[in-house]
Order: structure tokens, then C-alpha cells, then sequence
């Protein structure tokens, strides 16, 4: 099993010495001394646990605290504030900002590692809970709760960093065709096939693979402009075909086939110039894209992938998405009329 890791932050070097000293034994220690450097740090990795100071000049220990709690890729960490101060409004407007616990100073090293290893525990088995609540129970791939808060976060940080980053969706043909020849073992049989081979079509730890939902499959390419998405589109296509999973219904090919949309965002992107060089004028109608347009945006490349064919690869740009939102409509809403594919 591997350690845990436990971020402290103090403006005092001799308290972080003091208390990585009790925990050395524990886990991966890391420390900060300001509040802008402990950020910096968890969002280099995330922690299982921080040991936050209260008290710090610039940055306060509640600022930094309501600032992890407020990144999606952070929440979950728990946040044990180190404080001279005492008194339940005090320890209450802590809790309230998503505080787990509160240790006074002096630091007891008894009370410190109760603590720490009880947050730690408590940490693990949420998390296992968690993981199980991610995962497709058919395919064992990412599920859908799993693709929207990795959507979310994800396109955060490409925002945030100016990076690239793509999205295909992935529909079986034929589907309901399928079915009705072969059986709905048969069909669950194909679904966790096809999960795989696009798992393996993958080329890096950080593209995503989920279950969609029915025989619909999204792959999440951070850092990832359009030709690279195409060519992972490509390879589910070979993928796929490769498998030779028959389908003698089909209005396609006699084995399964897939059809694929593709949305990007990368400097392509009428909103690119706009994140990247804060330009206003003819960017400003794109200057709110979300990750729900990037959505959209390879929705509609499925569907005209659906209508030029089948079995093939359509793009769409995240601006197509973003610019067909009537002014003032949320890009959830508009997904809400989202047109029937044909299978």
C-alpha cells in the first residue's frame, strides 16, 4: 500500500520541523510556509491530508482552506487546522468553511498522530467507497458520475492552464439491431468488448474512458488539440473493426461498427485567443464556453456522423456549440433538446 500524503503548512519553520518529526513515520511529508506555496503544492498533487496554521501572515489558514474546498480536484482532502486560538465560534466558522478537525498549540505528538491517523483512516475508506461509486458495473470503465466531475475539473484546469483538450463520444450502430438478433447477453457482451478495446486505443494514463450511458461511450484527451483526438478517433475505428464482432443486421458493415464525434478546444479555437491573450471583440460570444458546450459540441459531430453514414469521424470545434446557444440560455439547458441520434 502506498503512503499517504500530508501536506503542513505553518509560517513558523520550527513548527513544520516539530510536526514532521512526529509524523515521519506516517506518510509522504511536504511543507509550505505561506499559503500561496500550499496551494501551489496540492495542486501539484493532491494530499490526503493538510495540517493548515490559522494564523499566517498575507494568506490566512481560513482563506486557504476555503480556496482547496472550492477546487473540485481538492475537496475531498480533509484540512486539520493548527490554532493558538480557542473557543467554539472560533472552531465553528472553521467547520463551516469544510474544516475536519482542530488541534491547539502547542502540538501534544500524542493528540497529533490520534488525529492525523484518524482523519487518514477515515480518508481511505471514503475514498474506497468512492472508487466503487465510479465505476460502470457492466464494463468496469469510468461511469457517467465518474465522466462529469472528471469533466468538470478537468476543463478547469485546461482553462486555467491554457491547454488544449478534447472529447470524443462513441456510439454503437445498430444497436437496438443487435439486440434483437442476438440477445441482450450477447449486447452486454459486446459493451464490455468494446470498453476495453477503447481503454487500450487510449495512449495515456490521463485520457479517460467511460460508460456514457447504453452503448454510448465518451474518452475525455486533456492536453489534447484536434489532430490528436482524430487520432485516437482513428484508432477506435481500427479498434473496433478488429474485434469482428458480427452483426448481420446491420445497416453498416456485417460486424459491429462505431460512429464518433470529436469537440475540441485548442488554438484553433475562436475562444482560444480570448483565454490566452484576454482579446475581447469578436471572441466575446465564445468567452464563456463551459465544459457542458464542449459537450455539445462533439454531440453534434456524433450526430453528423450518424447522418453522413455511420462507422466514420465528425468535428466539431467548441465555438459551434457555444455560438448555437441562444443568448442567455445555459449550455445545460440547451443540451436538454438535444436530438434524437439515429442508431
Amino acid at each position: 500500500m502506498s503512503k499517504h500524503s500530508i501536506l503542513i503548512v505553518d509560517d513558523d519553520p520550527s513548527t513544520v520541523r516539530l510536526m514532521a518529526r512526529i509524523l515521519s513515520g506516517v506518510g509522504d511529508l511536504r511543507a509550505a510556509t505561506n499559503g500561496t506555496d500550499a496551494l501551489r503544492l496540492a495542486r501539484e498533487a493532491a494530499p490526503d491530508l493538510i495540517l493548515l496554521d490559522a494564523e499566517m501572515p498575507g494568506m490566512s489558514g481560513f482563506e486557504v482552506c476555503e480556496t482547496v474546498k472550492a477546487d473540485p480536484a481538492l475537496a475531498d482532502c480533509p484540512v486539520i487546522f493548527i490554532t493558538s486560538h480557542s473557543g467554539a465560534a472560533y472552531e465553528v466558522a472553521g467547520l463551516e468553511i469544510g474544516a475536519t478537525d482542530f488541534i491547539a498549540k502547542p502540538v501534544s505528538p500524542a493528540l497529533l498522530l490520534a488525529r492525523v491517523n484518524t482523519q487518514l483512516r477515515i480518508k481511505r475508506l471514503t475514498d474506497g467507497l468512492r472508487q466503487i461509486s465510479l465505476v460502470d458495473a457492466l464494463t468496469g470503465i469510468a461511469n457517467r458520475r465518474c465522466f462529469d466531475e472528471t469533466l468538470e475539473r478537468e476543463w478547469m484546469r485546461a482553462r486555467r492552464s491554457c491547454e488544449a483538450f478534447s472529447l470524443l463520444l462513441v456510439d454503437v450502430d445498430c444497436f437496438k439491431d443487435f439486440n434483437d438478433c442476438y440477445g441482450h447477453l450477447a449486447g452486454d457482451a459486446c459493451i464490455r468488448s468494446l470498453a476495453q478495446a477503447l481503454v487500450v486505443a487510449c495512449l495515456r494514463p490521463a485520457d479517460l474512458v467511460a460508460r456514457y450511458g447504453g452503448e454510448e461511450f465518451a474518452i475525455l484527451l486533456p492536453q489534447t488539440p484536434r489532430a490528436g483526438a482524430r487520432h485516437i478517433a482513428d484508432r477506435v475505428l481500427e479498434a473496433t473493426k478488429a474485434l469482428g464482432i458480427a452483426h448481420e443486421t446491420s445497416l453498416v458493415a456485417r460486424h459491429v461498427t462505431v460512429s464518433i464525434g470529436v469537440g475540441c478546444y485548442d488554438e484553433a479555437s475562436p475562444s482560444w485567443s480570448e483565454q490566452t491573450t484576454g482579446s475581447r471583440g469578436a471572441t466575446d460570444r465564445h468567452a464563456n464556453c463551459t465544459a457542458s458546450d464542449l459537450v455539445l459540441a462533439a454531440d453534434a459531430a456524433l450526430y453528423a456522423a450518424k447522418h453522413a453514414g455511420r462507422a466514420q469521424v465528425k468535428l466539431r470545434d467548441i465555438a459551434d456549440a457555444a455560438g448555437s446557444r441562444p443568448a442567455g440560455e445555459s449550455p445545460l439547458a440547451h443540451a436538454a433538446c438535444r436530438l434524437l441520434l439515429p442508431t
